[in-house]
């Protein structure tokens, strides 16, 4: 029997209350801040680095009396930890030191996506960045966003190669995943800076990620622009629909709380597809006992609860609940009704879903089977990038579809077309398909020209007709 959709939510998003008081947002009483050596913290790095001082003294932390040396305070044992100015600290403070007050949270962004970040691309690293590019260029790059293994020097310090880093998938030194600071910056750990597009689009811009690009580009965007001054974004809570009407961020969608949905940290969770890979699924989210989260594709097969599952790292976990993407797609929904009609919400969602419907059956597939079969009668080498048609290849799904996808994802119907599928469509005929085929030489009809013939969108191909006026070609009458 299926479990109703709010026992769901109860299990995937935590029912914790956000409320106005304090205690209910933390782990510890305040008796265990205001750590006695944190007045000389704050003393000397006033003369020697004022601005930081001067933002922790406008942060929620001062105000509520927690000093450096409760965030940074370490244990002699710790790979990461050195003596300053007669304390044992530590230059880090992780997700796990965050989560020694705030709990909830920390439960929720070690399963998400977010701390997932450098571990998903960790095995594509040495290929692109480090290859087409180079190991600086990943360190100021990749890394910056997705997150560094920090590695500690045999003195304690922090290697340069891997720090600074405020990544949002960061491998710490205490074993933890991601950085609290990449969206709420250090040291006033503002929830108004959190809550602005800014905060996002730091990472999610550009060609594999256009979100910055997108939003500005859409509705939401434009009504966001006109109307930020009525956002409450300094607000202690921030409930769409209650606390601000005046449009929605990236947080309001993705992690914001709206009527009876309340907010989490799982940046994920209520994502149905994965658009930024070479074909589009639908994914199901898989919630162990322990906490960790998986996601799988719609076309594997669904665990069930109480059984046990391998996951990406090797470890195995036992199934407490798997959210389907229909349940997933409920939950971003309701977002949505804060301010559109069923009708409306519905409506935007088909549409959407028919624009990476579109991208798989007539761009997506065909050309991930074409790659194979290249790959499969060894006409390509397996280095990656050491071929013209792989760079087509990865910008067709990983810049091209991306932008396209994300554009109908959030209403941009630029993005979605111009600056979208429209370039997919012309990388895809006027690049890839021509790049296929010469590599595939005498085995083009069966490896190229098959392929395609299975889908009836390339009938065109086949069966051009006559030339269009639209191109300047055709045959118009003069006056």
């Amino acid at each position: 029997m299926t479990a109703p959709f709010w026992v769901l939510l109860i299990l995937l998003l935590s029912t914790l209350p956000a409320g106005p008081v304090f205690a209910e947002k933390v782990k510890l009483d305040s008796s265990h801040w205001g750590h006695e050596a944190g007045e000389d913290c704050v003393s000397c790095h006033s003369k020697s680095s004022a601005g930081l001082a001067s933002q922790w003294r406008e942060s929620a932390h001062a105000e509520a009396g927690v000093n450096c040396m409760d965030c940074h305070q370490a244990d002699r044992a710790d790979v990461d930890a050195i003596e300053h100015e007669g304390q044992i600290i530590a230059t880090i403070v992780s997700p796990q030191d965050c989560g020694r007050c705030h709990e909830k949270e920390l439960a929720e962004q070690q399963g998400s996506v977010h701390a997932e970040a450098f571990a998903i691309i960790e095995d594509r690293l040495p290929a692109l960045a480090d290859n087409v590019g180079g190991p600086a260029m990943r360190a100021a790059s990749c890394d910056q966003c997705h997150g560094s293994r920090v590695k500690v020097k045999g003195d304690g310090s922090l290697d340069a190669a891997t720090w600074p880093n405020s990544g949002i998938g960061r491998i710490n030194p205490d074993g933890s995943k991601g950085s609290c600071s990449s969206c709420h910056g250090r040291h006033r750990f503002s929830k108004a800076q959190a809550r602005e597009p800014a905060a996002c689009v730091r990472c999610h811009s550009g060609p594999d990620s256009p979100d910055k690009e997108v939003f500005e580009a859409s509705k939401h965007g434009m009504i966001y622009a006109a109307q930020r001054e009525d956002m409450n974004l300094d607000a202690p809570e921030w409930v769409a629909g209650r606390d601000y009407t005046a449009a929605p961020t990236c947080v309001t969608c993705h992690m914001g709380g709206a009527g009876k949905l309340p907010p989490s940290h799982d940046v994920g969770m209520r994502n149905v597809w994965n658009l930024n890979a070479p074909v589009s699924e639908r994914q199901y989210l898989v919630v162990f006992e322990d906490g960790v989260k998986m996601e799988l594709p719609e076309s594997a097969e669904v665990p069930k609860r109480g059984s046990e599952l391998v996951r990406p790292d090797g470890s195995s976990g036992t199934v407490k609940v798997v959210a389907t993407p229909k349940r997933r797609r409920q939950a971003m929904s309701m977002v949505c009704l804060e301010c559109h009609s069923k009708g409306f919400t519905q409506g935007f969602m088909d549409q959407f879903d028919s624009v990476v419907e579109l991208f798989n059956s007539k761009f997506a597939l065909p050309a991930r089977e074409i790659m194979d079969a290249l790959y499969r009668e060894e006409l390509l080498t397996p280095t990656p990038f050491d071929e013209p048609i792989e760079f087509t290849y990865w910008e067709l799904w990983h810049d091209e579809g991306a932008r396209a996808r994300h554009g109908a994802a959030m209403m941009s119907p630029n993005h979605a077309w111009w600056e979208g599928m429209y370039v997919v469509g012309r990388s895809f005929y006027a690049r890839f398909l021509p790049e296929a085929r010469a590599v595939a030489g005498a085995k083009s009809p069966v490896l190229v020209d098959a392929v395609l013939a299975e889908d009836a969108a390339h009938q065109w191909l086949r069966d051009p007709g006559q030339s269009s006026p639209i191109l300047g070609f055709g045959h118009e009458e003069s006056h």
